[in-house]
């Protein structure tokens, strides 16, 4: 079995270790794009572009499935990668986890870039799932910048913004980009108030391995004999993972695995 995952940049390690936990014996295809990210700022005819180019220099390694495990990708370009690509090769979008958020009947916080915060695709999703509670939308300026350079001073002051426009009443946070997920355990810090229950956050990387397995018809299997092959691509180039990669548990856990040549 081999699962490929795109995204801008790291935030697909979030998404690669929860299906490396599901089923630690499935290949990996990591395809990144350092060349051209940030996306966010780009226009959606950009992103999509570039994201069909990751996605191609992925599908080339045979992939049983594709996750797209990128926010901003999936908004603009699902549609594309989708006609493109299936039903030869799954693709598996990601979606902000507003609605199991929302079932908890909150308030809500959704953290999210500033080119998705207020956006008509966020804005649609909480009219769908969470009319019925307290939403906050704030923006995160840099956070996933600092997190792809695992700039500690910069995550740091990112988080505490973000964490000062969070009311202190909220009882979850969406993480709604995927870089957010390595820093999950900071945020949490910074958004939880003395004498509250714990704040609990929802990330999206464990709800799409698990769609990636159902997509091609397998269970999981956590006890399998894990793989060793584990290809990185960046903007195209077979490489290794990158240093700021190994600066995340997630990334240490793909790590172990020996990159395929």
């Amino acid at each position: 079995m081999k699962i490929a995952l795109m995204d801008s940049g790291i935030g697909l390690l979030a998404a690669a270790a929860a299906v490396r936990r599901l089923r630690p014996d499935a290949d990996l295809v990591l395809s990144s794009d350092p060349d051209g990210m940030p996306w966010g700022p780009r226009t959606p005819q950009d992103v999509t572009a570039r994201a069909l180019a990751v996605a191609r220099a992925a599908a080339a390694h045979r992939p049983d499935a594709l996750i797209v495990a990128c926010n901003t990708a999936s908004v603009h370009a699902l549609p594309t990668l989708r006609a493109a690509l299936e039903p030869t090769l799954p693709v598996v979008g990601t979606v902000p986890a507003i609605k199991p958020a929302a079932a908890g009947g909150g308030p809500v916080a959704i953290w999210a870039t500033p080119a998705t915060t207020g956006s008509p695709y966020q804005r649609g999703l909480i009219d769908d799932f969470a009319r019925s509670v307290a939403v906050t939308e704030v923006p995160c300026p840099g956070l996933a910048d600092a997190v792809q350079n695992a700039d500690e001073a910069a995550i740091d002051r990112a988080v505490a913004a973000a964490a000062a426009l969070t009311p202190p009443d909220v009882r979850a946070v969406v993480l709604g980009c995927t870089h957010y997920e390595l820093v999950a355990e900071r945020i949490r810090a910074a958004v939880q108030q003395p004498g509250l229950p714990p704040v609990t956050l929802h990330g999206s990387a464990g709800a799409v391995a698990a769609q990636a397995l159902r997509r091609i018809g397998a269970a999981p299997a956590p006890s399998a004999e894990p793989a060793t092959s584990l290809t990185v691509l960046l903007s195209g180039r077979a490489a290794e993972l990158p240093d700021a990669a190994l600066a995340y548990a997630e990334g240490l856990l793909l790590g172990a695995v020996s990159p395929a040549r």
